[in-house]
């Protein structure tokens, strides 16, 4: 799965979402493609604890969780949330 695949996903099934994907790792000969880190940016998390925001990216990548991506490093923010980071 690459990494255009996975943003995709989370924008076509997660509310006005943006979502930024990378590889954070240095190649990993077992799993080189299937370490992920993504910045996701949407007013669906509005209202939502990490824990539920972190599920709504998990749901919008269903079963590729299990199959395609060994780890997601997830920062997951809403629009006004990531705008005050540039504060």
């Amino acid at each position: 799965m690459d990494i255009a695949d996975i943003e995709a996903l989370i924008e076509s099934n997660i509310e006005d979402a943006e979502a930024t994907v990378s590889r954070p790792r240095s190649v990993d000969e077992n799993h080189e493609d299937a370490h992920f880190a993504a910045l996701v940016i949407s007013p669906a998390f509005e209202g939502k604890s990490l824990v539920q925001q972190h599920q709504l990216v998990y749901d919008a990548l269903g079963d590729h969780m299990t199959t395609d991506i060994h780890a997601m490093e997830l920062k997951t923010y809403t629009p006004e949330e990531y705008a005050a980071l540039d504060e």
